[in-house]
């Protein structure tokens, strides 16, 4: 159907390019692009059958990015980059007139600040350009949206209080490891908690409130109120939430770990001074943990994330709970990768899938809680993530 350019060839890249790959009678094409060529070429070999292009490309560089999309002509950028590049690849996106996906919001390099507002500022220059740019698009931020507008459309007139839980049980081996960038994984898991009550946003200091639930055929684990970009956009499309928060589970092993990375200095995000060379803390740390992008084949036990719903049917009140759980072991089976990866990357090719269908596309920046939820969670089904509903359970929330 069309031709499609992603950017970032990490994990959740490789995740994207396999299951894109797999569907030659939507992706007639696909380049695959980073500022390391020779990662994509990895990438492409491991896929085989000739059906990835490669191409270096800085996406800190508008410049960079408009030689290659105006090269490639694609009819989608598929961006799983860092979030720092996500304004980049929308200028660049504007500025050749080709539609934009991503899987996280973007925050400035200098501050850890997640908020959609850059973003979403975006809305009227690509609705007068007639393209789409389509919001978190990965798992959490992307199929717990989806989940809350699946259930607002089939199973609630109002959904009154929302929580997405987020448990990783697998066991990599390693004394420390991130699943996901160390930069912007430590970065997100130590800033304030915050979360949605009665109209406005309540903060609370770092892991201050926990409480062990309950995951299905994984049992109990201590969970972490922390704040979570998809909050932002489903109080704002869902007005009827009276309360929204995000629940993550940590180990303890990792929570010492995190504590002392802290207290040392190297969770710092601003630049120093070292041998008259300037270097970043959280950026030096990143090269010498494991890579994320490699920790899947000795990745063992599962993921499960999803939606704890209380709200309003028919005028009577009812709880509803959507989730995925998914193996460490079967991800890398497939892809090479693990679990988190494989979560966040799969949802972005749907994505890009109901891009090229034409299912979800219109002219604007949107969150994917504002399109059609019934495609995609089709989708899901067949692409390796399936889900379960249970409904009127105690959500222990």
């Amino acid at each position: 159907m069309g031709k499609v350019l992603q950017i970032g060839a990490g994990g959740v890249g490789t995740v994207v390019a396999h299951k894109m790959a797999g569907q030659p009678d939507v992706f007639t094409e696909i380049t695959l692009a980073s500022r390391t060529k020779s990662k994509c070429d990895a990438v492409a070999q491991a896929i085989g059958g000739n059906r990835i292009k490669t191409a270096q490309v800085d996406a800190d560089s508008v410049p960079e990015l408009v030689e290659l999309i105006n090269e490639v002509k694609p009819d989608l950028v598929v961006n799983v980059a860092l979030p720092y590049q996500d304004l980049p690849i929308m200028d660049a996106c504007l500025e050749t007139g080709v539609s934009y996906l991503d899987t996280a919001n973007y925050e400035p390099k200098d501050e850890a600040k997640f908020e959609y507002k850059w973003q979403w500022a975006y809305h009227e220059r690509f609705r007068q350009a007639g393209l789409t740019a389509i919001l978190g698009c990965g798992f959490d931020p992307g199929v717990t949206s989806v989940y809350t507008a699946y259930a607002a459309k089939h199973h609630f007139d109002e959904i009154h209080y929302l929580d997405i839980v987020d448990c990783n049980a697998g066991d990599h081996h390693h004394p420390f490891a991130t699943n996901f960038n160390p930069e912007i994984n430590i970065r997100e898991v130590t800033q304030k908690g915050r979360y949605w009550e009665n109209g406005q946003w309540v903060t609370t200091e770092p892991h201050e409130i926990h409480k062990a639930l309950n995951y299905p055929e994984i049992g109990p684990k201590e969970s972490y109120l922390i704040y979570h970009e998809e909050l932002e956009s489903l109080v704002k499309n869902y007005p009827s939430i009276k309360r929204a928060r995000f629940w993550m589970t940590f180990g303890q092993e990792y929570l010492t770990h995190l504590r002392v990375i802290q207290n040392i200095g190297m969770a710092r995000i601003d630049p120093i001074i070292y041998n008259g060379v300037e270097i970043v803390p959280i950026q030096f740390l990143k090269a010498v943990l494991p890579n994320p992008g490699e920790l899947g084949s000795n990745y063992q036990g599962w993921t499960s994330i999803g939606c704890r719903i209380r709200g309003v049917k028919d005028g009577r009140e009812r709880t509803y709970y959507v989730y995925n759980n998914c193996s460490h072991e079967a991800a890398f089976k497939e892809t090479g990768t693990q679990a988190v990866s494989y979560t966040t990357g799969v949802p972005a090719s749907i994505g890009a899938e109901m891009f090229m269908k034409g299912l979800w596309k219109k002219p604007g920046v949107y969150n994917v809680e504002n399109f059609d939820p019934d495609p995609f969670m089709k989708r899901l089904n067949e692409q390796g993530l399936p889900w379960v509903e249970k409904f009127d359970v105690d959500l222990e929330l």
